[in-house]
C-alpha cells in the first residue's frame, strides 16, 4: 500500500484541480512549504545516515551528482518539480521536455521507497500539490484534456514503477547506496527550493514557519 501512496496522491490532486479548480494560491504554498520541510527532514533523518553508514568514501560525490542532475532536469522542466510553473499561453501539443524530465525525477524518487516505506508518504505529500498546480496550469493553457490525463497518469505511475524495478531487479541492490545517494541529492535540491520559493521575497511569515516546523516534527516521529 505504501508503494501506491505517490500514485494516489497525484491522481487525487489531478481530480481536485479538474473538478474543484481551487483558487487559493496561499493554501497551496503552505502545503508546498510543509511538503518541502517534511521531505527534507525524512531525507536528513533517515536516508542520509544510512548511506554514510556504508563507509563509501564517494557518497558525498554521488549526492552532489544528484543535485547537479536535478539542476539539469529543471532546465527542461522549468522547475515544475517544486510547483514553479507559470504562463498562460496556449499549448497545442504535449510539452515533451517537461513530461520526460518530470517522469525521470519521479521514477528515481521511487528507488529508495523499497527500503524506506515512510518515504512513500513524504513523496506523496510532495506530489499532491505539484499535481494540483500542474493540472491547473495545463487547463489554463488549454492543453487537450486527453493529453492532460495521459500526462498526469503517467507521472503518477513513475514513482511506483521505480520502486517495483528496485524490488525486482536484484542486480540494482549492488548499487543501492550509490543510487540512494543520487536521490538524496535530488531531494535536497527539490525540498530546499520548495521551502524558499514558497516565501515571497524569501521572507518567512508565521504560517509558513509553522508549516515547516510541523513538517520537521512529523518526520521525526515517523
Amino acid at each position: 500500500m505504501n508503494y501506491l501512496l505517490p500514485l494516489f496522491s497525484v491522481l487525487i490532486g489531478y481530480i481536485i484541480a479538474l473538478f474543484l479548480k481551487p483558487k487559493s494560491k496561499t493554501n497551496l504554498k503552505l502545503l508546498l512549504a510543509f511538503s518541502g520541510s517534511f521531505l527534507l527532514s525524512l531525507t536528513v533523518m533517515h536516508l542520509l545516515p544510512e548511506v554514510y553508514e556504508s563507509h563509501n568514501h564517494n557518497i558525498g560525490l554521488f549526492i552532489m551528482a544528484g543535485i547537479l542532475f536535478q539542476i539539469i532536469l529543471e532546465f527542461f522542466s522549468k522547475g515544475a518539480e517544486h510547483g514553479h510553473v507559470h504562463g498562460h499561453e496556449k499549448m497545442y501539443h504535449m510539452p515533451w521536455l517537461l513530461f520526460i524530465s518530470l517522469c525521470i525525477h519521479a521514477f528515481l524518487e521511487g528507488f529508495p521507497v523499497s527500503h524506506h516505506h515512510n518515504l512513500a508518504l513524504g513523496i506523496a505529500i510532495h506530489h499532491f500539490p505539484i499535481a494540483v498546480i500542474l493540472t491547473m496550469f495545463f487547463i489554463n493553457a488549454k492543453l487537450d484534456k486527453k493529453a492532460i490525463f495521459a500526462f498526469m497518469v503517467t507521472f503518477a505511475l513513475m514513482t511506483p514503477l521505480g520502486t517495483i524495478i528496485s524490488d525486482y531487479l536484484p542486480s540494482l541492490n549492488d548499487y543501492y547506496t550509490e543510487i540512494t545517494a543520487v536521490v538524496i541529492g535530488i531531494l535536497f535540491h527539490i525540498s530546499s527550493t520548495i521551502i524558499f520559493e514558497t516565501s515571497e521575497g524569501h521572507k518567512f511569515n508565521v504560517a509558513k514557519v509553522s508549516m515547516i516546523i510541523f513538517g520537521v516534527v512529523l518526520a521525526y516521529f515517523i
